[in-house]
C-alpha cells in the first residue's frame, strides 16, 4: 500500500504536464519568391495577406517594408490594419526594389487551405503606383505550389511548401 503512495506524487505530475499544454495551431510553411518588375525608384512595399471568403482581409501574413509610418499608403490594407492599430501579426522584412528578388516564409493556417480564402499581394512604391491586387488567387493544395504573374510592381510569386 506504501507503494502506491510513492506513485501518487508521479501521477499528478504527469497528468498536469498532459493537460496544461495547449496544442499549437496547424500550419503550413510556405517559401515565398518574389521577383519584381525592373522599374525605377524607392523599394516596394509588400503586404501579404490572407483574405476571407468573404472577401474581407483575415491576418497579414508577411509585411515587405520596415518603416511603420507609409503603411497608411497601402490603402486597402491600412483600412484592415491601421482600425486594429496592434502589433503586425507578421515579420517585417526590408522593401524590395525594381529587378530584385526576395525570399520569405509565410506561415498559412492549415485550416484555412482549401477553404475558399485568398492570398493577396499588395504593393506600393513611393510617389508611384499603389495596385490592391497586384496577385491575388484562391487558397489551394495546389496553388501552394504554384508560381503566379503579377499585375504590377510584382513580376511573379513563386512558392514551395516547406
Amino acid at each position: 500500500m506504501l507503494r502506491f503512495f510513492k506513485f501518487i506524487p508521479v501521477l499528478i505530475f504527469s497528468a498536469f504536464v498532459m493537460f496544461s499544454f495547449s496544442k499549437p495551431t496547424e500550419t503550413t510553411n510556405l517559401k515565398c519568391m518574389i521577383q519584381m518588375t525592373s522599374y525605377l525608384g524607392e523599394g516596394a512595399y509588400v503586404v501579404i495577406s490572407l483574405i476571407s471568403p468573404e472577401g474581407e482581409y483575415d491576418q497579414t501574413l508577411y509585411v515587405h517594408g520596415k518603416d511603420p509610418q507609409w503603411y497608411n499608403e497601402i490603402y486597402q490594407w491600412w483600412k484592415y490594419y491601421g482600425k486594429k492599430r496592434v502589433d503586425i501579426d507578421a515579420i517585417s522584412g526590408a522593401t524590395i526594389s525594381g529587378g530584385e528578388r526576395a525570399v520569405s516564409v509565410l506561415k498559412i493556417p492549415n485550416k484555412k487551405i482549401d477553404m475558399g480564402y485568398d492570398i493577396r499581394f499588395e504593393t506600393a512604391v513611393e510617389n508611384q503606383e499603389y495596385y490592391t491586387k497586384d496577385i491575388q488567387f484562391e487558397l489551394t493544395s495546389e496553388s501552394l505550389k504554384s508560381k503566379v504573374e503579377g499585375n504590377g510592381f510584382i513580376r511573379y510569386v513563386r512558392m514551395i511548401i516547406q
